[in-house]
């Protein structure tokens, strides 16, 4: 529940509106600064300098991950490559983690097939 709920977080800020809703934050607590709230706002500004440093993280882990497994995709099939890493980067990371355990599975026994002689795609 609350992986899903940080995952659309980062989602909502990696993107233009959310950018402007920090902007609008970031005005509506400067116009408060003169109500004394100073404290208040300081407060606020930094949990959420906290909250989307840890998102903006969280996306990078993600995007990461996604593009790991499709280097494997490309390394693991170097003439006949797959469409089926592409958008993976949108997906959970335990959809991700077991998508690259698929492909280096995959890229154990081609590395066994060619060790024992054998061509990778069976044709020589």
């Amino acid at each position: 529940m609350v992986d899903h709920l940080l995952f659309r977080m980062a989602e909502f800020l990696s993107r233009p509106p959310g950018f402007y809703f920090v902007i609008v934050a970031m005005v509506v607590s400067t116009a408060l600064v003169p109500f004394g709230l100073t404290n208040v706002i300081t407060y606020a500004l930094s949990v959420a300098a906290i909250v989307i440093t840890s998102v903006v993280l969280i996306q990078g882990y993600r995007d990461t991950a996604a593009i790991h497994a499709k280097l494997d995709e490309i390394i693991v099939s170097m003439r006949e490559t797959r469409n089926g890493v592409v958008g993976l980067e949108h997906e959970e990371p335990e959809r991700i983690a077991a998508e690259v355990e698929r492909l280096e599975e995959e890229a154990n026994g081609q590395g066994r097939a060619v060790e024992n002689g054998k061509s990778m795609h069976g044709a020589d």
